[in-house]
């Protein structure tokens, strides 16, 4: 079970540029472009999920100051490259994007939304004098399942919505216990991979500090512990940090962070607490490695659960709680400590809703990490939701469970209304 947890975690921890939402129709895109080799895109259709549409409205897209996802799909035609994966846009020159800009100034550029219950649907169809290309991603922000160019199918993988919502894999099946115990038994050279997370969110999150970005969450707080009027304890420090980081991703920033499970802001958030607890308590490369390792883990095995896109904050209530845990982790705690503070995260903001990737993420990123750290403290005190209070169940696993019941079919309609509600405020 180790090895398949360790290869989980070399699935779902890798680098993104921009969030993933718009990076992940920006992929389409070039892949799009790649198979029908097109060089001047004619006109460009996208058609994408309800949850995806939602994720990727209003969000920052890289070496631009625009939004949308028909910005991020227009760069993807013109410049992105597919082998970059989620970092399609790293390579991308300043003339791919006019061109990019002028398509969808001119009308070129159209989006529909799919009728469909899949969290993660992107179709992207390219028009060139080299005709017709369509690639599909499905299931993952990187997984791409079609391609067609012309007549010519390239690619067609077989794809069951079983598969889609609940992956076969048994380390969904595991207790908490099991995988905290699993977890000690990992070695650096093993898991060293997961410090690059490190360097790279601790890189964005200093950019969000030095310069008022995105909505400047992180920053206005960090200038409030300078004034005096907040004091710089770790919650705090978890807080403003992590909200910086969020405040530089969601501006659109041409940096990449370490996503977790598809997701960046996940990734600062199943990070960066770890970070700012490191700043003031010495920790070996081994033991954060290990930590890590359990974050990016718990955040994995609660997203199966409430879907890897929701109506629920997954921030909140999967990134922060593996966060949570794995700092309850490094002060000691036992394994009942740790499924304490996971008790007490889901006790408490289990209704963070999402409303889409944006600026105002950095807020929400905010009250996660900081309720993480102040959860851990709690546990630690022996202060513990009790069995059975609301949602929270006699077991952390059946607790888990009754969030994904909420999450899945308690809140299908909210994410429906959500997205209703934004797109009336868009007309």
């Amino acid at each position: 079970m180790k090895n398949n947890m360790i290869e989980l975690l070399k699935k779902e921890v890798k680098p993104a540029m921009g969030c993933t939402e718009p990076i992940a129709v920006a992929l389409a895109g070039a892949v799009a472009r790649e198979a029908g080799h097109h060089t001047e895109v004619e006109k460009v259709a996208l058609t994408v999920s309800p949850n995806f549409y939602k994720n990727g409205l209003s969000v920052g897209i890289p070496q631009t100051n625009e939004v949308g996802l028909d910005v991020a799909v227009a760069i993807g035609a013109f410049g992105g490259d597919a082998e970059n994966g989620l970092e399609v846009m790293k390579s991308v020159t300043q003339e791919a994007v006019k061109k990019a800009l002028a398509l969808v100034n001119d009308g070129k550029v159209s989006i529909d939304i799919k009728s469909t219950d899949e969290k993660i649907y992107i179709e992207a169809t390219l028009y060139s004098n080299t005709g017709k290309t369509t690639a599909i991603i499905r299931q993952k922000h990187d997984e791409v399942y079609f391609i067609q160019h012309n007549d010519e199918i390239q690619l067609e993988r077989e794809f069951s919505e079983d598969v889609a919502t609940a992956e076969v894999n048994p380390f969904f099946e595991l207790t908490i216990k099991e995988i905290i115990q699993t977890v000690e038994t990992m070695t650096l050279p093993e898991i060293e991979f997961l410090l690059e997370g490190l360097k790279l969110n601790g890189a964005i999150l200093k950019a969000g500090l030095d310069n008022k970005l995105g909505m400047g969450v992180g920053y206005s707080i960090k200038e409030n512990i300078n004034k005096g009027l907040l004091s710089e304890d770790l919650p705090t420090k978890a807080m403003y940090m992590t909200a910086a980081a969020s405040d530089a991703r969601m501006s659109g920033i041409s940096m990449p962070v370490m996503s977790s499970n598809g997701s960046g802001n996940n990734g600062l958030t199943a990070i960066i607490p770890l970070i700012a607890y490191r700043d003031t308590h010495p920790v070996s490369d081994e033991k954060m490695a290990q930590a890590l390792a359990m974050s990016h883990l718990i955040n994995c095995y609660i997203k199966h659960f409430i879907g890897r896109l929701s109506a629920i904050c997954s921030c909140g209530v999967s990134a922060a709680t593996g966060a949570s845990s794995a700092v309850t982790w490094l002060m000691g705690g036992s394994v009942e400590t740790i499924e304490g503070t996971i008790q007490n995260m889901i006790g408490n903001i289990s209704g963070l809703i999402c409303d889409g990737a944006k600026n105002g993420c950095a807020l929400k990123l905010a009250t996660a990490a900081s309720m993480g750290i102040h959860s851990a403290f709690l546990s630690q005190s022996g202060a513990i939701i009790a069995k059975r209070d609301g949602i929270v169940g006699r077991t952390v696993e059946e607790s888990i469970r009754n969030l994904g019941v909420v999450g899945e079919q308690g809140m299908r309609v909210t994410d429906l209304v959500i997205l209703d509600v934004m797109k009336r405020m868009e007309d």
